[in-house]
């Protein structure tokens, strides 16, 4: 295990230092009341008293329920800034805009949510001088799970290089309220969704294969199969050279 009083004091060096190097004024993330957005928030909101988390629902009844209490607990206990954007309406009218334009696949519907949350954090940020902190973790990045121009993008991310075992057991150092330990991950794209559901296999297998530990054929063939398929998300546009 991880030394995560030294990592906290490291990563929260790493934020202030990125702040200073950018001349920004400040942090915007996206809390989505899950396991990353509430340890970038927490780190953030260490290294940054000028830290906003903003609640985005996006489709989903879940994010107008669950999913907004427990960002609202972790904003809460941690005394962090919280703004609240209902962008439905805006995920609606897109899906209204694809009529005539293409026959949407399931995939698609399902980016246009942390895509349009993306617009909007950058949109604040731009406004008030801020970066924007990215969520994303180890586990997650290896699979591929996350939104090409959506969710992976930000200025800043200081949880890449952590699994999703790690992220779990730096929230219970820093005594994260216990709805955001003991929920199912997910990323509230649609209501019943659950991250390990759509991929196919827990992150407990995942983390163990990253860490170099024995896993079934069964799960090593599917994170080798995700890996493969979603390459291209973890490398820059392919462009022209002469």
């Amino acid at each position: 295990m991880r030394d995560y009083q030294k990592e906290l004091d490291l990563r929260v060096d790493f934020i202030r230092n990125v702040i200073k190097s950018a001349g920004a004024s400040g942090i915007v993330y996206g809390n989505s009341g899950g396991k990353d957005s509430a340890l970038v928030g927490i780190l953030c909101k260490t290294a940054c008293e000028n830290t906003v988390g903003v609640i985005m629902p996006c489709g989903s009844k879940r994010n107008y329920n669950e999913d907004k209490a427990d960002a609202q607990a972790v904003a809460k206990q941690f005394n962090i800034e919280t703004r609240f954007a209902d962008l439905t309406k805006i995920r609606d009218s897109f899906l209204e805009t694809a009529e005539g334009l293409t026959n949407l696949s399931p995939a698609a519907i399902s980016n246009i949510a942390p895509r349009l949350r993306m617009t909007t954090l950058y949109m604040v940020a731009a406004s008030e001088n801020r970066l924007v902190a990215g969520t994303g973790n180890r586990s997650e990045g290896y699979m591929g799970y996350f939104t090409k121009w959506g969710d992976a993008a930000c200025d800043f991310n200081p949880i890449a290089d952590l699994t999703v075992t790690e992220i779990y057991e730096f929230l219970r150092f820093l005594k994260a309220p216990s709805v955001v330990l003991e929920k199912a991950p997910s990323a509230g794209l649609f209501d019943g969704q659950t991250d390990e559901g759509e991929m196919g296999m827990s992150y407990k297998s995942i983390d163990s294969f990253l860490f170099g530990n024995a896993v079934s054929e069964k799960d090593r063939l599917i994170i080798e199969k995700h890996h493969n398929a979603s390459e291209h998300k973890r490398k820059k546009p392919v462009t022209y050279v002469e």
